[in-house]
């Protein structure tokens, strides 16, 4: 038996993620909104008593945190970290296979464009990724999380959209693996100011109590002429 002294412990973590029950909860909380047992049970499709027991556990492991509003108790994910992980699980596990056309349509809207916690995901997360590194936005420099820098015309492009409160570390330039394509979609500072802008220019929407970004045409038009690129390119919606 193999010697895991000194090794990352993923196996309670994982433990907890691999729940049926947990992992709902879990993709519940992704587009980084809080809520309550009562509506976490629903999305679940448990009873409150047994929805308290899980959401111990996740508190306990650091998966979750929860805030006190009077009588209420609010639920939301412990860290963009436990995001990332969760989409990087994604890209190992096969699909929640649809069962009818309501829940195959929500498939490839998620896939399309959604929020992975505070960034955008999915194939608009990636395009625009890839637009920004066809204009010299952001250069790789590594193969880590932190693996891309802004560059000045980066700086100059996220000033067009008012995105001015970035510093000079590389840290701030992180990216996730998207797992709809296998490829890259900026997280970190970057990744959510951008998102932020699009959302105060109504260039995209969030469906209400949902992960899923609707991107409408003027919307995609605005996206492509700051990217540089076709508004075919942006074929989410």
């Amino acid at each position: 038996m193999r010697d895991l002294a000194g090794e990352a412990n993923f196996v309670d973590p994982a433990a907890l993620m691999g729940d049926p029950t947990r992992a709902r909860i879990l993709l519940s909380l992704l587009d980084r909104q809080s809520l309550a047992m009562s509506e976490l049970a629903a999305e679940a499709g448990v009873a409150q008593s047994t929805m308290s027991a899980h959401l111990a556990r996740l508190v306990d492991g650091d998966l979750l945190t929860v805030r006190s509003e009077g009588r209420h108790r609010f639920y939301s994910l412990a860290s963009a970290d436990v995001a990332s992980a969760l989409e990087c699980l994604a890209r190992l596990s096969p699909p929640f296979q649809p069962n009818s056309l309501r829940s195959y349509r929500r498939s490839c809207s998620l896939k399309a464009a959604r929020t992975c916690y505070d960034h955008a995901a999915g194939d608009l997360g990636v395009t625009v990724m890839q637009g920004l590194l066809d204009r010299g936005a952001i250069t790789r420099t590594g193969k880590g999380p932190t693996a891309y820098r802004i560059t000045s015309a980066g700086r100059d492009m996220l000033g067009a959209i008012k995105v001015n409160d970035i510093d000079g570390s590389p840290a701030v330039v992180r990216h996730c693996i998207d797992w709809t394509s296998d490829k890259h979609h900026l997280a970190g500072r970057v990744g959510a100011a951008i998102l932020s802008a699009f959302l105060a220019r109504e260039w995209v929407t969030q469906e209400r109590d949902s992960r899923i970004l609707v991107v409408g045409n003027e919307g995609k038009r605005n996206i492509a002429r700051w990217l540089g690129v076709a508004p075919e390119r942006l074929a989410c919606s």
